[in-house]
């Protein structure tokens, strides 16, 4: 795999996680109430959440401008774990067998896309 490539899927990876950093700050305004309408919607968490879901979204256009086309899906993937991670440390949600299941399924997917 050349460096471009490398740097290219960093790039994905990192949108990725920015982009799951902003479902939670949505995750959290939600969960707030409001006095009106417009405040739900215009706050500084809503603001800042949807201006870092356009940041990934610009950092995963330039990151397929250099991997395969193939490879983003299984990067982008890495989402899951990232939003996993966040609601137990955060949002104290608990695993079941049903999520653990599926995590170990990303898992087999993303490692058979590498052997293959």
């Amino acid at each position: 795999m050349s460096n471009s490539v490398v740097f290219c899927a960093c790039m994905l990876l990192l949108g990725t996680f920015i982009s799951s950093i902003s479902q939670v700050m949505l995750k959290k305004s939600a969960d707030r109430k409001y006095d009106s309408a417009i405040k739900e919607y215009l706050n500084p968490l809503v603001i800042g959440a949807y201006t870092i879901f356009v940041i990934s979204t610009f950092l995963s256009i330039l990151a397929y401008k250099g991997i395969p086309l193939s490879m983003g899906p299984i990067l982008e993937a890495t989402g899951y774990f990232y939003v996993t991670f966040f609601g137990i440390r955060i949002f104290h949600e608990k695993m079941n067998g049903k999520k653990l299941a599926a995590l170990g399924l990303i898992i087999v997917g993303i490692i058979a896309y590498a052997l293959g």
